[in-house]
């Protein structure tokens, strides 16, 4: 082993130069999950440790394109630190411009009681939801067996597993919604990418694709989605959809054609992000 982190870290960055847009926080928060630290504990005390063998097969994977997230098997989302496998998706920040959106609606007069979150993968959208909103019980939907294990293992894990129902959906089959009765707010970050895009080889090779395409416009599940929203959602409730950045236009008339008014909302930088579904009552 060699003493002391920086020459470890000097390396280490440069051999992820080529394939990734921030090196040395890759090589940084790789080392602190070698070590079993946190970052910010390893840098304090970068000067008297040693760098583990571990390292360098954690290395060949990220030198390889496997995310970050999946190598360490955590992503921070929110305020929370939630697990992840290749089963889920890696939650990303744009998707908190849904979480940004809601806070705005319900403060600071009143708070939904029940929530929902319709194809929850690691369960970050419900859970976050719940720790904003400390009174509510939340509901997350989702087809895949394995995403459900991760979003019961998070919510075990946060300590919200008593607020958090997590069961198999699939908005695919007749009759998923039968008996779900009404929420006050609906969270959803659905597949809206299209079948002929290409993706980043990071996220192509290694991120599940039931949960990335829908059909030939990306739009497929909007169309099955939109419909049913209706009959899930209070009179004076809301729901959030992410979209794509060019999708506002499309998911907006299928929003209307459905009776819903809407509201286009931006991310941080500026790309069209979520849409709002509402029946324009508030109070």
């Amino acid at each position: 082993m060699m003493t002391g982190l920086a020459p470890v870290l000097r390396t280490a960055t440069t051999a992820l130069g080529s394939i990734s847009p921030t090196p040395r926080l890759d090589a940084e928060l790789l080392l602190a999950h070698a070590l079993g630290i946190d970052r910010s504990a390893m840098l304090l005390r970068q000067h008297d440790l040693c760098a583990p063998d571990s390292f360098g097969a954690l290395l060949a994977r990220r030198a390889a394109d496997e995310p970050i997230a999946y190598i360490t098997g955590t992503q921070a989302f929110w305020d929370l630190e939630l697990h992840v496998t290749p089963d889920v998706l890696i939650p990303r920040a744009d998707s908190e411009t849904l979480l940004e959106a809601a806070i705005d609606w319900f403060k600071p007069n009143r708070a939904p009681s029940r929530i929902a979150d319709l194809g929850t993968g690691s369960g970050a959208l419900l859970l976050a939801a719940l720790s904003i909103f400390p009174n509510a019980r939340g509901y997350g939907m989702d087809a895949s067996p394995a995403a459900l294990a991760v979003a019961r293992d998070n919510a075990d894990r946060l300590g919200l597993a008593d607020r958090a129902q997590l069961a198999s959906g699939d908005w695919t089959k007749t009759g998923w919604n039968v008996g779900l009765g009404v929420f006050d707010l609906i969270l959803c970050n659905p597949p809206y990418i299209e079948d002929s895009e290409e993706l980043a080889p990071m996220v192509a090779a290694h991120e599940p694709h039931n949960a990335l395409f829908a059909g030939a416009d990306g739009l497929n599940d909007y169309r099955l989605l939109i419909p049913r929203l209706g009959a899930l959602l209070d009179p004076r409730g809301v729901a959030f959809f992410e979209i794509g950045y060019n999708q506002a236009e499309p998911v907006q008339r299928l929003a209307a054609d459905a009776g819903f008014l809407t509201e286009l909302r931006h991310d941080l930088a500026g790309n069209s992000r979520v849409i709002r579904f509402s029946l324009g009552i508030k109070e």
